[in-house]
């Protein structure tokens, strides 16, 4: 009766190997936290379509000039696990942040 959508994969509150947090809201906006203090460093907004996750636009204290601009990912979700592959971004922190692999965070 209810088909998952592409965009239901991603949703979620998810962290890395470097610490970040993810917060993927079903709205299409999503929220980073850089550091362990869980403040919101940046935010923004995205579009799903297929396997390719679009970053519209990125707001907040630590987002250089870079990394306001759009970026496309192939994703692939593996049980618990939700891996990217770039298929173009020129921010360097978010290539880095969105490549290491995402876990559900535990919070």
């Amino acid at each position: 009766m209810f088909q998952e959508t592409p965009q239901d994969a991603l949703v979620g509150t998810w962290t890395n190997s470097l610490g970040t947090v993810w917060a993927i809201k079903a709205d299409g906006t999503f929220q980073v936290s850089l550091s362990k203090n869980h403040r919101v460093d940046v935010w923004g907004k995205y579009t799903v379509t297929g396997d390719e996750m679009t970053i519209q636009e990125s707001h907040g204290s630590h987002t250089p000039k870079s990394c306001r601009g759009k970026a496309i990912y192939k994703f692939m979700r593996d049980g618990e696990m939700l891996t990217f592959t770039k298929v173009s971004d020129k921010c360097k922190l978010r290539e880095k942040n969105i490549l290491a692999g995402w876990k559900p965070w535990k919070g």
